[in-house]
């Protein structure tokens, strides 16, 4: 059997003396020379990568020129992917969050002809190169981001037509679900790929949680009644804000 890395056997220790109520949240907590006697007699690097790991957990805080600290506990947004919400039209976020009592809210910026790249073009069912609107979002609940996603949609779709731009128009905010339908296209299926991933340092700063910090990435694709995908996305939520929830009706 594989021994288990000293930083992670140091991160169950840390993180069960905090169970114990040896340090309670905003408790500043030792040096790392004083963890690492403690921890027995362990370099400070193994301290630091342990530290880390709980930082980008949400377990503990670091500040600036002052120390780490434990953090205080903050509630999870349970962040409901369901298929009635995609039904009832609209923007399935700000249903979900008003569901939980909070107003939800986004800035984006759309690209009207971007190249799709291999990957891209592979999940939209078009060739390398062909041109799509891409649109980048942070969504925030009452004020605070906790999601991002980046959208591209075949501008053979949508182009020359009311809904060309997700946030822009009649119907600006609506949704892809109802904005196709204005151009006749019956969204019937959504499909969905969760992975768990760490934050890079843009998705860091732009969430305000640590770089590293544990993440899930959705990969969604939506798909019209002839089998058509009219959109594919990248969806980022920090493990530390938002607990993914999926809601599947059971006929």
């Amino acid at each position: 059997m594989r021994e288990q890395p000293p930083y992670l056997r140091v991160a169950d220790l840390l993180r069960q003396r905090i169970a114990d109520q040896e340090w309670a949240p905003g408790d500043r907590l030792p040096s790392r020379a004083q963890l690492a006697q403690e921890c027995g007699g362990v370099g400070e690097n193994v301290i630091r990568r342990a530290q880390e790991l709980l930082i980008s957990q949400g377990v503990l805080e670091g500040r600036a020129g002052s120390g780490t600290y434990v953090a205080e506990p903050r509630a999870r947004l349970r962040m409901v992917r369901s298929q009635s919400r995609e039904q009832r039209g609209g923007s399935p976020f700000a249903a979900g969050m008003s569901a939980l009592g909070k107003h939800g809210t986004w800035e984006s910026s759309t690209e009207a002809k971007v190249s799709a790249s291999a990957d891209i073009a592979t999940r939209l069912g078009i060739a390398e190169g062909d041109l799509c609107v891409r649109t980048v979002y942070e969504f925030l609940s009452d004020g605070k981001p906790v999601q991002l996603s980046t959208s591209w949609e075949p501008y053979d779709v949508t182009g020359n037509t009311l809904v060309v731009l997700p946030e822009g128009g009649p119907y600006a905010g609506k949704g892809v679900v109802d904005r196709m339908a204005q151009i006749g296209i019956t969204v019937t299926r959504a499909v969905e790929q969760p992975e768990p991933g760490h934050a890079t340092a843009e998705e860091a700063t732009l969430l305000g949680v640590q770089r590293g910090a544990l993440v899930t990435r959705i990969q969604r694709t939506y798909y019209s009644d002839d089998g058509q995908a009219v959109e594919t996305a990248d969806i980022v939520v920090p493990a530390s804000l938002g607990v993914i929830v999926y809601e599947m009706p059971v006929s």
